[in-house]
């Protein structure tokens, strides 16, 4: 049956395959799935999908992701998260023995009065994180202080790290 196809195929006229896409040649054929491709992100690019602001709009609207270092001491973990822009009574700080979790919301609003002129800018923000400590810690001996954007806490190790040097044979 499938031979009865392609004898008909080949027995059709010239101008009528000329019209039909899929029976143009092999080669055709055989590109048109990348053509397909192109044809398809030439769509996503006209409609800027990729545009950097509108990246910027989208991610204003999640928590990000405060930077920290987490230093592990012989007898505590510190842990410095960045938060510029948040103030110290905008911060929640909850502690467990395995994780600190940070939160934290800004509230800025600027005004400037001209004799013709008059703006208004008022920006939001805020921080979600989560991390996981190296080990366990006594949360209810945790400190906390803030300066300059800084947040650290300092985590008192439930049992202290005995460091040993090890030798390192040939």
């Amino acid at each position: 049956m499938a031979n009865k196809k392609f004898q008909e195929a080949a027995s059709a006229s010239p101008s009528a395959a000329a019209d039909q896409p899929e029976a143009r040649s092999p080669v055709s054929r055989s590109s048109s799935p990348f053509r397909e491709l192109d044809r398809l992100f030439d769509g996503l690019m006209a409609r800027d999908w990729m545009h950097p602001l509108r990246w910027e709009r989208l991610s204003s609207l999640e928590p990000r992701m405060p930077r920290v270092d987490i230093l592990d001491k012989d007898a505590e973990v510190v842990v410095r998260a960045e938060v510029p822009g948040i103030a110290r009574e905008d911060l929640d700080v909850s502690v467990t023995d395995r994780t600190v979790t940070i939160k934290g919301e800004s509230h800025k609003k600027s005004e400037e009065k001209d004799e013709e002129y008059y703006r208004c800018e008022i920006s939001r923000g805020s921080v979600l994180r989560t991390v996981e400590l190296p080990c366990d810690i006594d949360a209810d001996k945790a400190e906390a202080s803030f300066r300059d954007g800084v947040l650290e806490l300092t985590l008192p190790k439930i049992k202290e790290a005995h460091r040993r040097r090890l030798d390192i044979r040939a």
